[in-house]
């Protein structure tokens, strides 16, 4: 699918620097605050940030059924209740006015100050007040990877991986935005030569490279939403980081799976990219063999070509690329994955937070985690300060990026960076 939103040939008046992850094209959501504005809906242009509450205060948005509340306000949810095509006539109208040939704010000096703001002065906020947050694990080489390490390449691949899309349900009270720093987590861990567990800070603490996607109002409890239906049902995609305390994981796990070893911090990017944004980079999806079942197949290209990056930098020292992935990947597409979210009846609400699971591609400089880049701390990554890494230390700041690129226009999602303390 293609519109107007999408055209590679649109500009803006507003000045998008080269290699910027916000162009026209792109108009991303998120909640936003200055020193003199309380926090409100945005919408990414270049590096400015255009105020919603003051374009609807001034009466751009006329035609549309927003109010006030649906853009002052500390989330994007109320924006989001008024659903997929509402949001995308709220996105196309946003296009229009910052498009080139549209002077209705252009030549309104009195009123450009009001209307955007600096990125560089602005302090984002958690987008979204996520209700339900679902972990999945659908890239098949990671899990092909952590398959080698704990059990065999022969039986890397659980019988029932690709059957399902795998998931579990995670801690959404515990999901943080870029820029807040993670408190390194403290639990049972218990080594293989000894007889009984310890307690005391992670030592295995490590990032999962993944991507998210937000939902808008779903069906009620007992319904479910087809592969066809999903696209109705998703807003939009973030960057997102799943911290993973690998030797609180490997004592807990057995046999629920993730607990405390996953539910202490998951940092997400703080702009939402819209679907709208992102069709002109959908592709095909893998060849699914064995056939999957009925209500997981799906029509038309649903995987996404973004490409992915995660950076590891120590205090004082220049960053170190330890991973350049794609979510091309990934074995399960978000399609897929809502449709067997809600097969047994599960309702889906607005602002709920489905991630991918850890992105991990076909050679070892596109692994999603330190588990797999430095398989299971045998092959350490060096350093630009001559340290090594097998996982992540105190001190350190991860950082994510994202972004598609086709015909000339970039579509990114910022970054998602967060420091490491030292425990409590």
């Amino acid at each position: 699918m293609t519109n107007k939103t999408n055209d590679p040939a649109l500009k803006s008046w507003i000045d998008v620097p080269p290699n910027c992850d916000f162009p026209i094209q792109n108009l991303p959501f998120g909640i936003y605050s200055t020193n003199s504005k309380d926090r409100r809906v945005g919408v990414a242009i270049g590096e400015k940030i255009l105020d919603l509450y003051f374009l609807n205060k001034n009466g751009y948005l006329n035609d549309l059924p927003f109010t006030e509340k649906d853009f002052n306000c500390d989330f994007l949810n109320n924006m989001m209740l008024h659903g997929k095509q509402n949001v995308s006539n709220l996105r196309a109208r946003v296009s229009t006015l910052l498009s080139n040939d549209n002077n209705e704010i252009k030549n309104n000096e009195n009123q450009l100050n009001q209307l955007f703001d600096n990125q560089d002065k602005a302090q984002m906020h958690l987008p979204v007040k996520i209700g339900d947050y679902t972990d999945f694990y659908s890239s098949e080489q990671h899990a092909y990877n952590v398959g080698c390490m704990f059990r065999d390449p022969n039986n890397a691949l659980l019988p029932n991986w690709k059957h399902i899309p795998v998931g579990y349900h995670g801690r959404s009270s515990s999901i943080i935005v870029s820029g807040e720093p993670v408190i390194r987590p403290k639990g049972q861990q218990k080594l293989d030569n000894q007889e009984n567990p310890v307690f005391g800070p992670c030592k295995l603490l490590d990032f999962e490279l993944e991507m998210g996607f937000i939902t808008f109002e779903g069906k009620p409890l007992g319904e479910t939403i087809s592969t066809d239906e999903a696209d109705d049902y998703i807003f939009g995609m973030c960057l997102f980081n799943d911290w993973s305390a690998r030797d609180i994981q490997k004592w807990e796990y057995v046999p629920l799976g993730p607990f405390l070893a996953k539910n202490f911090a998951s940092s997400m990017s703080p702009w939402i990219v819209t679907i709208d944004a992102l069709e002109p980079f959908r592709i095909p999806g893998p060849n699914q063999e064995p056939a999957v079942l009925p209500y997981l197949e799906y029509n038309g290209d649903k995987h996404l070509d973004i490409n992915l990056e995660v950076a590891i930098k120590a205090p004082n020292q220049k960053e170190k690329i330890v991973s350049n992935s794609n979510y091309k990947h990934m074995y399960w597409n978000m399609n897929q994955q809502l449709a067997h979210h809600s097969i047994n009846g599960c309702d889906i609400h607005c602002g709920d937070l489905l991630a991918s699971g850890t992105i991990s591609g076909p050679n070892e400089g596109s692994y999603g985690s330190m588990l797999e880049i430095s398989w299971k701390g045998t092959k350490p990554v060096d350093m630009p300060d001559g340290t090594q890494r097998r996982f992540i230390n105190d001190g350190d700041t991860v950082t994510m990026r994202g972004y598609s690129e086709k015909n000339g226009v970039r579509i990114g999602f910022g970054e998602v960076k967060s420091e490491i303390l030292p425990s409590k």
